[in-house]
């Protein structure tokens, strides 16, 4: 696929992610390898996952994934979902993402009991009891047996606070 066009930013158009740093042509974007080692590192989501996905930026460090290849760029409203929000101090996953996708980490998962859940999804900031890193998490409840992602929370100092967007909490 090409990559025709200007090179930089232009807020609206897609622009695929370069497979690598080394094949990065605008600065502060990320890299595929990057976000996959990322989702890897951080949520034990293996890169298979990804395999038959292509992430692309519009904007400045707004990046989304879609299942399927497309020509790049492409001028479009929306493509896919929003996963991660990069060109900040701290890569943030989007709750769209983590709704989609938490079901497959392995790490930074924190099971919420029922009273917990329904606190993280109203929006609220609580103690818990979390022995992994700080940063950010997978907020989950337990459903047949296994953690169910309900969205991000921020983990630091011993509490947990829900970013589940105001327009979705319940």
């Amino acid at each position: 696929m090409s990559d025709d066009g200007p090179v930089g930013n232009v807020g609206d158009r897609f622009d695929r992610l370069p497979a690598t740093p080394d094949e990065r042509r605008v600065a502060g974007r990320v890299a595929r390898s990057e976000v996959v080692d990322y989702l890897d590192g951080r949520f034990g989501i293996a890169p298979e996952t990804f395999a038959d996905h292509t992430f692309w930026e519009k904007g400045a460090g707004k990046i989304w994934v879609v299942h399927g290849d497309y020509p790049s760029p492409i001028e479009v409203e929306g493509l896919g979902m929003t996963c991660l929000r990069t060109r900040q101090e701290f890569w943030k996953p989007t709750t769209d993402f983590v709704q989609r996708f938490g079901s497959r980490a392995t790490r930074n998962v924190v099971v919420l009991g029922d009273d917990a859940a329904a606190r993280f999804m109203s929006g609220e900031e609580q103690a818990v009891a979390w022995d992994g890193d700080w940063g950010y998490l997978v907020g989950a409840r337990e459903t047949a047996g296994a953690p169910a992602p309900l969205g991000v929370g921020l983990y630091t100092y011993g509490k947990l606070r829900s970013m589940v967007p105001k327009g979705r909490r319940r």
